[in-house]
């Protein structure tokens, strides 16, 4: 079974290259039972071409992040899932997946890797309806053999670009809950604006969110997902922040140690650091070590994989595990910066 299995999938990704992303005709085959449900069929269109899915899903997989995290609060616990294993627990998921799922009572995803390395054979085996991706940084070629699996939702425009509510706004639309979706949307500016007013003060705060690496240093533009967390806390972006050029696709900016003076005007320096290792040789850099909010060590930098991953997105279940956690990592920053 598995060689055949491994022989449709060759198939299917030998057919996308020579035809390109593979679209159901107007007058294809007929939906399962027959029926496609309210609201469909629905037609996505994204940077990679066309997912059209002709009924509502049941079977769902997702890919890249946030989209398990809705489909979940949309009442769908995807059959499968991209790998996220730095900020995995002990299970092998993010804690907030395999809570959500566990108080559900439902069956964990199984896991399909990650990045250039999918598992398209597992993606096959699990005969998913429509394949959730809007927020990733799937390939054409990727999407090309996946679409011919299932309707592939890809990204609108750039990897790993569409905004929070956009994304929700997609997985609700592919899902037929778009007025579920809005509720999601409501709610969680509602608990922004909850945690707003909680803290006033932050409002007087100005803030950086950055990254290291051995080379350079980069500076994560305002309408950055991580960054729109801190934002919607109230905390306001360095105002030379907002004339950084962008890195195409990255929703960041690159400025180099040697500009690291940029920043000095930042009340706040928020990061995160991959290990123990990472910090080490950020802080060993004397253009870095010199900002100000760092010499004063008013920086918002969590060494939980988890809280960096949560507070790097917002969706049902990632922010209010991050809410819970911030508000004393910002207060232990302001705190110093005075």
């Amino acid at each position: 079974m598995k060689s055949l299995r491994a022989c449709a999938l060759a198939m299917l990704t030998t057919m996308t290259v020579l035809l390109g992303a593979c679209t159901a005709p107007a007058d294809g085959p007929a939906t399962p039972d027959g029926a496609s449900g309210d609201g469909f069929p629905v037609t996505i269109d994204s940077s990679h071409g066309q997912a059209v899915i002709e009924s509502a899903p049941e079977r769902i997989v997702t890919l890249g992040q946030g989209s398990a995290e809705t489909s979940i609060a949309l009442g769908h616990i995807p059959v499968g899932m991209e790998e996220y294993a730095w900020a995995a627990d002990e299970t092998g998921y993010l804690p907030w997946i395999h809570q959500a799922v566990t108080e559900k009572g439902g069956d964990l995803p199984a896991l399909v890797g990650a990045g250039e390395k999918l598992d398209m054979e597992k993606i096959l085996e699990l005969e998913p309806d429509v394949i959730l991706a809007p927020w990733s940084g799937i390939t054409k070629e990727q999407f090309d053999t996946l679409n011919a699996i299932a309707p592939t939702v890809s990204y609108p425009d750039q990897a790993w670009s569409v905004d929070w509510d956009e994304q929700i706004k997609i997985i609700g639309r592919a899902l037929g809950q778009e007025a579920d979706a809005q509720k999601l949307i409501d709610d969680l500016n509602s608990q922004l604006e909850k945690a707003a007013a909680s803290h006033p003060e932050y409002a007087d705060h100005t803030f950086s969110y950055v990254y290291t690496t051995p080379d350079t240093l980069g500076v994560f533009l305002p309408y950055e997902q991580r960054v729109a967390v801190v934002r919607a806390l109230g905390l306001t972006v360095d105002p030379a922040v907002n004339d950084m050029k962008e890195v195409e696709g990255t929703d960041s900016a690159i400025i180099g140690y040697e500009n690291a003076d940029q920043l000095a005007n930042s009340d706040l320096i928020f990061t995160f650091y991959s290990d123990e290792a990472a910090k080490k040789q950020a802080l060993d850099n004397d253009l870095y070590a010199s900002i100000p909010a760092i010499k004063k060590g008013a920086v918002v930098a969590s060494d939980d994989p988890a809280f960096v991953t949560a507070s790097s997105m917002i969706n049902p279940l990632t922010l209010p595990y991050a809410l819970d956690r911030y508000a004393p990592l910002i207060d232990d920053a302001i705190a110093k910066a005075k």
